[in-house]
This record gives structure tokens, sequence and C-alpha cells, in this order.
């Protein structure tokens, strides 16, 4: 498991192979605004030069190093992460192959402890397994108790027992399980119990190994818990680092970062030029937190493009565009957020439709909206039954028509009135791309009834965008600055976010 702790990037800006690091004035600019994106010197991109093909060994450690760093931004970010016990399918090919192998395994065991004079090759190494596996989830703390296994479990005498006959394969696996029951999560109290009434020596082996297992994926879910507020501290230093590393390694790791930034200038710098005072007018989101154009020239700040950059994630076609690098550690959960804006729309949408059909008072009768989820026929038929029930007059014809015609109509994608909530959803996830305006509770007209849902959205959202600003912002400071606002002025963003 990765140590951030033990990898922080150097403090000499010169290495041309260093994480962008922070000079010692933009360290107390840092300290006198807190929560603000630290400002780093700038990181060494790419050169134009084709990249060098790398051979098997250093793809494999390059594997290794993404593999750490993802794990290591996951717990960062994911505050449920954990490892889980992996369970195939009963008819899948995995589980079949197990399955062949462990039987086999368990049954040859079984043929040699049935031989006579018994067998017990195979016993003392799956001995010897349980004992490692057992000091394995020991605590510093724990010296005394890792004398006392070292002593019950002392292999040697276990050998000489076994080639004099004289192995007591119940007695130890006594001892065994009460170990186990001192170390294991309380979670883990009654399979170890269970344990105590299996009669048969080998199958009583084969569920220890599996609850061994699980005590392990405990141990494992609970250094996770313990190293987490220390990778929280140092997580973006680290991320910085490796990332650099890795572009060294790959220069061509931040080609589609570069594409998406400059769609994203080009999209800014046709709404401005467009309608500058109505950005929705064009499907972009509401104004951002900072200038969309420098005062004295036509040219997008930084700002505006990079969050025009992070709006269009909730409008990415899977199969027709490059996710960004930068963001493909996020991307399934960008992608989820996606989809429940998604949801919320398409649920927004139907409620504010029947609600101008409805009329106000059945709308806000208690526990309506939460029948309004479905679409069409359903609609119809929960609306007519809470008409009855409260005692207004029954749909003409003419408004089933109109009803149903305009919650069919929602799923097209041109729909106006989806259009102008998704506009109104994208106007308030667009407040939450800043740190400083993440408190902002001021709901777009038409998305009351979805408030709860979607403020849990928008903070997923800023959550995982502040931490990518954290850990990227020096690199999109860079491209924006060299590739894409090559004409931005200083007081158009240019030197920080």
């Amino acid at each position: 498991m990765p140590n951030p702790g033990e990898e922080t990037p150097p403090s000499d800006c010169s290495d041309p192979e260093s994480v962008p690091c922070r000079p010692r004035k933009a360290r107390q600019a840092q300290e006198s605004h807190d929560g603000d994106v630290p400002s780093l010197c700038p990181p060494q991109l790419p050169t134009s030069s084709p990249p060098r093909v790398l051979s098997m060994a250093e793809l494999l450690e390059t594997a290794q190093e993404v593999s750490k760093m993802t794990i290591a931004h996951e717990i960062v970010v994911n505050r449920d992460f954990k490892l889980q016990e992996v369970n195939f399918s009963p008819n899948s090919l995995e589980s079949r192959v197990k399955e062949t192998l462990h039987k086999a395994f368990w049954d040859s065991l079984k043929e040699q402890l049935s031989a006579s004079p018994p067998d017990y090759t195979h016993v003392i190494q799956l001995l010897q397994e349980i004992k490692e596996t057992i000091l394995s989830l020991l605590l510093p703390r724990h010296s005394r108790l890792r004398g006392q296994i070292e002593e019950a479990l002392d292999m040697e005498l276990i050998r000489q027992e076994a080639e004099h006959g004289a192995l007591d394969i119940p007695n130890l696996t006594m001892y065994i399980l009460g170990t186990m029951a001192m170390l294991c999560a309380p979670v883990r109290d009654e399979e170890v119990q269970r344990l105590r009434g299996v009669t048969d020596p080998v199958q009583l082996l084969r569920e220890i190994f599996r609850v061994l297992d699980l005590m392990k994926m405990d141990m494992v879910n609970f250094t996770i818990q313990s190293l987490r507020p220390h990778l929280q501290d140092h997580s973006v230093q680290y991320e910085q680092k490796k990332f650099q590393e890795l572009l060294v390694k790959l220069p061509n790791s931040l080609d589609h970062t570069t594409e998406w930034l400059h769609k994203a200038a080009a999209e800014v710098s046709a709404s401005s030029l467009s309608s500058p005072s109505h950005p929705e007018v064009h499907g972009s989101p509401a104004p951002l937190s900072r200038g969309a154009v420098s005062r004295s020239s036509s040219t997008p700040s930084p700002m505006s493009v990079l969050n025009q950059g992070y709006m269009n994630l909730l409008r990415w076609e899977p199969g027709i565009e490059k996710y960004p690098e930068t963001l493909l550690m996020d991307q399934a959960r960008l992608q989820e957020v996606q989809l429940q804006v998604n949801q919320l729309t398409i649920i927004a949408a139907v409620l504010l439709v029947s609600s101008s059909v409805c009329g106000s008072a059945l709308f806000s009768s208690p526990g309506f909206g939460e029948a309004l989820l479905d679409i069409s026929n359903h609609v119809h038929q929960e609306v007519s039954e809470a008409l009855l029930q409260l005692g207004y007059p029954a749909f003409t014809s003419d408004k089933s028509a109109s009803l149903k015609g305009q919650i069919r109509s929602i799923a097209e994608e041109d729909n106006a009135v989806r259009s102008v909530i998704e506009q109104r959803i994208h106007s308030f996830l667009s407040l939450h791309l800043s740190p400083s305006a993440q408190n902002s509770r001021s709901l777009p007209k038409g998305l009351a009834p979805i408030q709860e849902e979607l403020l849990e959205v928008s903070h997923r959202f800023g959550s995982v965008i502040y931490h990518n600003r954290q850990v990227y912002g020096p690199y999109y400071l860079a491209i924006l600055k060299k590739v894409v606002l090559p004409g931005a002025e200083p007081e158009a963003g240019i030197d920080s976010f």
C-alpha cells in the first residue's frame, strides 16, 4: 500500500523531474487563504519529441505505480472504500474452476490422512500457512501473544510429532480457533464459534482458511481507516509527484486533457461572443465563479474555461470522446453523477409538466409528488386517482391527452421543458465548482421537489472537482497558458485559480 507520507515531493523547483512544488511565498499565501488551491510552481509539461518505447519491465512498473496511486486516491475521495469478499456467480467459469481445484486439493488431503500410516506432508504446510497468517494479524503491542503462538505452533516440534505418528490435529486446531477468537473482529465471532462444531479435520482446516481470509480483509480495512487521515493530509502532494513521474515516462499522458480544455475554451469564447450576458441561452452553465472573459480582451479566463470543462463532464458521450487523463480515476464517480443528473432532470420535468396541467393545489397535496416518478400512463393513472380522492373534477379528454403527450415528449433531448430544467440544474451545480460557493442553497425555480437529491449530488460533484483541481490545477494552468490560451493576461487568472 502506498505511503504518501514517505514520498513527499521535493522542495527544489529546479529538478526537471520533480512534482510541481510550492515556493516559500506560495506556501505563505496558501496559509493565508485557507481552502484555496495551492499555488505551485509550473509543472514540467512533456516536450513535442516522440515518446520512447517502454520495455515490458518498465510497463509493469508503471502499471504498479498507477495502481498504487489509484488505491491511495480511492481511499481519500471515497469514505466508503473498503475491501470486500469476491463472490463469483455460481455458474460462472471462475466459480467452476475455483471449486474444481479446491475440491481436488481437499480430496487429496483427505486421502493422505486416511492412509495407513497417515501422510502429514500437506497438513504441516497448511499449519505453517495458518501460523504465518495469524502472526500477520498481530499488532506491534502483541509481543507476548506472538511468543505464545510461536511456542504452541512450533513447526519443528510438529514435524517431529508427525514423523512419530503422534501429531494431534484436533488439539492444534482447537488452539488455532481460540487464538482466532481473540483476534477476530466482533462481526466474525459467530463464524469462529461455528467452527468449533466441525469434527471432520479436513473440512475444519478448509473453513479455518476461509475465515482467516475474512480476518485478513478486516485487518486491511482497519488499516485503511487508520491511514485515511494521514493520506488526506498528503494526498495532493503524493498524487502530483506520482503523476509527474508518469508524465516523464509517458509524455502523451496529457493529450486528451489538452483536447478537453481546447473544447471548453472554444465553447466559452463562442458563448461570450454570441450572448455574454445570457450564458444559459446556448446550453452552457450559469455565470461561473470568476469572469468568463478578460477585461481587456475577448480571451476567456482560465478559470471559466476549466469550469466549463468540468461542466462538460456531465454531458459526456462515452465512446465518442476520450476522457481526460487527469480525471480517469474519478470517471466512474462522475459518470454516476451524470446519470443522477439525467434522472433528476427527467423527474423534475415530469413534476413541472404535471404541476402546470393539474394545478398547484393538487400538486402540493401530501405525498402526491412521490407518485409522479414514473411516466405517461402511470402518471395519468395516479393523477386521476388523486383527483377523485381529493374531490376535484375528473380530467377531460383534452387534458389527459395533453398530460400524456407532454410527459412522453420529455424523453426527447430537444424537449423545451427538459432543456430548461437541465440548464437550471447545471446552473446550480456550477455554483459548487468553487469551495467558496459550497454553502449555496438558492435553488432555481422548479427544482424544489428534488431539492434534497440535488443537494446531495452537488456535494458529491463539488468534492470530486475540488480535489481534482487541487492536484492537477498546476497542469491545467500550464496547458491553458502555453497551448489553449496563449493570449490570456495575468489579471485574467492565468497565475492561479
